[in-house]
């Protein structure tokens, strides 16, 4: 007997596991380049601003 596998949630799970993974690897990065990427921010601010 040949019986047909359950497979409509499948995708789903695969596109959850995707964003997961794109959400840890974001949440990474921020965390290490967060304040490095504000303070590049602030200079362009002040320099356009004219207070730096």
């Amino acid at each position: 007997m040949f019986f047909k596998l359950n497979e409509k949630g499948q995708g789903m799970v695969e596109y959850v596991l995707i964003i997961v993974l794109v959400a840890i690897v974001g949440l990474v990065v921020w965390g290490l380049l967060g304040d490095g990427i504000q303070n590049t921010l602030n200079t362009i601010v002040n320099a356009l601003s004219g207070a730096g």
